[in-house]
C-alpha cells in the first residue's frame, strides 16, 4: 500500500490512501505532541509557581499563562482520540499560551527592551541558551505545526467526530 500524502498548501489529497490509516496517524502525532509539551512544561515550569516569579508584575501573568497552558496540553491529550479538531485548537492556543514563558528565559534582552521597567534581576546577556527551554519551543512549535495540519486531514468516515 502506497504511503499517503497530503498537501497543506493546495488543501487536496495527493494521494488517496486508507483514511482510516491517515487519520489514526494524525491522532498519533498530536497525542504524541501534546504529552511531549506537557512534560516539558512541567519539567521546566514546575517548580516556579512557588518561586518570587509569581508575584512580579511580568512574570506572575506569563507563569499563569504558563500554567494554563499546561493544563490545556492535558486536557488535549484524551480528547485527541474523540474530538481531534477540538484537541487540535487547544494544542495550538496552549503553544501560543507557553510561548512568551519560553522566550522571556531565551531572550530576555529583546523581552526587557519590548517590556520596559523594574527588573530585580540585572541582565547577564541578551540571549541566553538553555536546554530545557529551547527544547520547549521546538516542542511547543511541533504541536502548534500539528494541530494545524489537523485541520487539513481530513475527518474518517464512522468516527465520532466525522463530518462526512
Amino acid at each position: 500500500m502506497a504511503a499517503s500524502a497530503f498537501s497543506v498548501f493546495s488543501g487536496r489529497m495527493l494521494d488517496q490512501g486508507n483514511p482510516m490509516r491517515i487519520d489514526a496517524k494524525q491522532k498519533f502525532w498530536q497525542a504524541a505532541t501534546s504529552l511531549v509539551c506537557a512534560v516539558l512544561l512541567w519539567k521546566y515550569g514546575g517548580g516556579l509557581g512557588e518561586s518570587e516569579l509569581s508575584g512580579g508584575w511580568l512574570t506572575g501573568p506569563l507563569l499563569r499563562l504558563f500554567d494554563t497552558g499546561t493544563l490545556l496540553f492535558i486536557l488535549a491529550l484524551p480528547l485527541v482520540f474523540f474530538f481531534r479538531r477540538i484537541a487540535a485548537a487547544l494544542a495550538i492556543l496552549a503553544s501560543l499560551l507557553s510561548f512568551p514563558f519560553y522566550l522571556y528565559f531565551t531572550i530576555p534582552g529583546p523581552f526587557r527592551r519590548v517590556f520596559r521597567g523594574e527588573y530585580s534581576v540585572p541582565l547577564r546577556a541578551p540571549f541566553e541558551w538553555n536546554n530545557w527551554a529551547i527544547a520547549g519551543i521546538l516542542a511547543l512549535a511541533a504541536a502548534a505545526y500539528v494541530g494545524v495540519r489537523s485541520f487539513f486531514v481530513p475527518v474518517s468516515a464512522g468516527l465520532p467526530n466525522s463530518t462526512a
